[in-house]
Formats: C-alpha cells, sequence, structure tokens
C-alpha cells in the first residue's frame, strides 16, 4: 500500500494535518493547500488516490478532478465536502468519474477502507495496461516470424 501515494487536496489546513495525522501509517501521504499544489505532487509522484475537498477558492474539487482525467486516467478520484449537495454529486460522478463521494467529517475507518480499496483497483489497472503491452508485443513478434 505505500508503494503508491495518496494525495488529499483541502485549502484548510487543520483538515490537511488531521488527515496526515489519521494515516501516515497506512499510506504514503501528500498533502496540498491548493489545486495547482495538488498538480505540482501529482507530477513528481506515483499518485494512486485522490481525495480532494469540493468547497475551495479559484477551483472545485470536481474542477479539478475533471481536469486531470486526460493527464492522470488511471488515478481513483474520492470527493469530500462539508455539504451533501445532490448537483455536486451528480457532477463528481459524471464530470470527475468519482470513486467515491463522502461528506465530511470522515469516520477514520470508512476512509481508510476505500482508500484501501482504491489503491488496490489503480494497482489493477497498472497490472492490466502492462499485461495488455506485453501481449501486444507477443503478437507482433509473433506475426514478424510468421512473415519471415
Amino acid at each position: 500500500m505505500m508503494q503508491f501515494g495518496v494525495l488529499y487536496i483541502d485549502d484548510e489546513i487543520h483538515n490537511l494535518n488531521s488527515f496526515k495525522a489519521a494515516f501516515r501509517r497506512d499510506f504514503n501521504i501528500h498533502v496540498a493547500q491548493s489545486a495547482r499544489d495538488g498538480r505540482k505532487i501529482l507530477e513528481q509522484n506515483e499518485i494512486a488516490v485522490i481525495v480532494t475537498d469540493q468547497r475551495m477558492p479559484v477551483m472545485t474539487g470536481i474542477e479539478f478532478l475533471e481536469s486531470i482525467i486526460p493527464v492522470y486516467p488511471d488515478t481513483i478520484r474520492i470527493l469530500l465536502t462539508g455539504f451533501s449537495d445532490i448537483n455536486a454529486v451528480m457532477d463528481a460522478i459524471n464530470r470527475g468519474q468519482v470513486y467515491k463521494y463522502l461528506v465530511k467529517p470522515w469516520a477514520d475507518e470508512e476512509l481508510k477502507m476505500y482508500i484501501q480499496n482504491a489503491i488496490e483497483i489503480y494497482h489493477l489497472r497498472k497490472e492490466n495496461r502492462e499485461l495488455a503491452n506485453k501481449l501486444e508485443l507477443a503478437n507482433k513478434q509473433l506475426s514478424n516470424l510468421s512473415n519471415s
């Protein structure tokens, strides 16, 4: 679980500190106070799971998650919010391809379980992509041998 990073983005520093304190023993935690800082962390680390707050200045969590899909399509996305807004839930699922939508304050054990499951999904996606690439290479080599 520690080989892949977990990124938490929230504009409230006490939430970042609480998240890090709750999960640092179980996961490789990265925190960012803005979407821009989160993007920098993504560029420098292999991040399996992004947990982001919905309501932040400049860019919402959904907008951030939607913006990273083309570059980081396999990263699993979890949205946290202090508000239960059905439109935000639908936006999160449709635009941000969100795996889970949770309301703050989070329950540590529940969030830990969702993060563990998300890391497993990420790992399986990565493994599948690597196996598909190996299979494609093997097929090309077989094709070259049969054409010789």
